[in-house]
C-alpha cells in the first residue's frame, strides 16, 4: 500500500498541476485552431456520406492501421537491408536481426495482417453498437481539448492495468506454452512483432486494453482514432529494436523479450508495484532507459560491461 501511494500520489498531483497549467496554454492554441479542425472533420464527415458505419470503421480501424503499417514499412526496410545506417546504428541488441531472417519476417507479417484485418477490424465493427448505446460517437461536433486530455489519461491508466495483468496471466505455464510463446519467438523483437501473436492473445492483451477506455468513457470517434493511432505507434516503438533519438525508450519492453520474466507492463508503474522490474533495474538496459537527446547511440555512450575471460 505504501508503494502504491508513493507511485499514484505524485502522479495524481502531477496530473492536476498539468491540467491546471499546461492545458490552459494548449486550450488557447486549440481555441485558435479549433475552427480549422472542426472544418476538416465536417469535410470528412460529409465525404463519407454521413454514414456512421463508414465513419467509425475508417476512423477507428483503417486510419490507425495505415499509421501502423506505414511506420513499420520504414522500419522493415532497415531490418531487411541494414540501411539506412541512421536507423540501424541505434540497434539495441547488437548483432541480432542484422539483417532479419526473411522467412521469419514473412511469417510475422502474415500473422500481423491476419490479426489486424480478421480480428481487430471485426472487433472495431462490434464496438460501434456499444458506443452508440453509450452516446453519440460520430457526432458532428468535436470534443473539447480538456475532455480529450482527460480521456487520454484514463485510456493510458486502464491500458496499463489491463495489459499488465493479462500479460502476466499469459505467462502462466498453462497458458504460455499454448498462447504467449508465439509472441516470444522473437527474443530480439522488431516493430511488426507488436501484433505477432496468437489470436486469443491479440484479443485479450492487445485489443481489449486499448478498447476498454473509449467504451467506458463513451468517447467521440476522433478521440478513439487518435488513441488507437498513438497506441499502435507506442507498441511499434517498444518492439522496434532500435533506441532512436527523441522517441520514447523501447528498452523496457525489449528487455522483457530478452529475459521473459521482467517488465510486463507498458509504463512500468505496476512492475514497480509488484517488483517485476528488479533485474531490469540492475541492467545496462535500465541505464539506457531514457529519451535519447543526442545522435550518439546509447550502446556507445553506455556500453555493455566487458565479458569476463574464462
Amino acid at each position: 500500500m505504501k508503494t502504491a501511494a508513493f507511485i499514484l500520489g505524485p502522479a495524481l498531483l502531477m496530473f492536476v498541476a498539468f491540467r491546471n497549467s499546461v492545458t490552459w496554454h494548449l486550450q488557447k492554441f486549440w481555441g485558435a485552431s479549433g475552427l480549422f479542425w472542426q472544418t476538416q472533420w465536417e469535410n470528412l464527415y460529409h465525404l463519407l456520406g454521413r454514414n456512421e458505419w463508414a465513419i467509425f470503421i475508417v476512423c477507428t480501424g483503417i486510419i490507425p492501421a495505415l499509421v501502423f503499417w506505414s511506420f513499420n514499412g520504414i522500419l522493415m526496410v532497415a531490418d531487411v537491408t541494414g540501411k539506412p545506417s541512421f536507423i540501424t546504428q541505434y540497434r539495441i541488441q547488437l548483432g541480432k536481426n542484422d539483417p532479419v531472417d526473411g522467412k521469419k519476417l514473412q511469417n510475422a507479417i502474415r500473422t500481423a495482417l491476419f490479426n489486424d484485418f480478421f480480428i481487430s477490424l471485426p472487433m472495431i465493427i462490434l464496438m460501434l453498437p456499444i458506443m452508440k448505446w453509450r452516446g453519440e460517437p460520430c457526432s458532428l461536433h468535436l470534443p473539447t481539448f480538456h475532455r480529450f486530455l482527460l480521456e487520454l489519461a484514463i485510456f493510458t491508466l486502464l491500458e496499463e492495468i489491463l495489459f499488465y495483468y493479462s500479460h502476466r496471466l499469459l505467462h502462466h505455464p498453462l497458458l504460455y506454452k499454448h498462447i504467449h510463446k508465439k509472441h516470444h519467438e522473437w527474443t530480439a523483437p522488431i516493430g511488426v512483432v507488436s501484433i505477432y501473436a496468437h489470436p486469443v492473445e491479440h484479443v485479450v492483451s492487445n485489443m481489449l486494453p486499448v478498447m476498454t477506455g473509449p467504451i467506458l468513457m463513451g468517447s467521440h470517434v476522433t478521440s478513439i482514432m487518435t488513441w488507437h493511432s498513438l497506441a499502435f505507434l507506442a507498441t511499434t516503438i517498444s518492439h522496434c529494436g532500435y533506441h532512436l533519438p527523441f522517441l520514447p525508450s523501447p528498452e523496457f519492453h525489449d528487455y522483457h523479450h530478452l529475459k521473459f520474466n521482467q517488465c510486463y507492463g507498458v509504463l512500468g508503474v505496476l512492475d514497480r508495484l509488484h517488483g517485476t522490474d528488479l533485474l531490469f533495474k540492475q541492467s545496462k538496459a535500465y541505464e539506457r532507459h531514457t529519451v535519447l537527446l543526442s545522435f550518439t547511440p546509447l550502446t556507445e555512450s553506455i556500453p555493455d560491461c566487458p565479458k569476463k575471460s574464462e
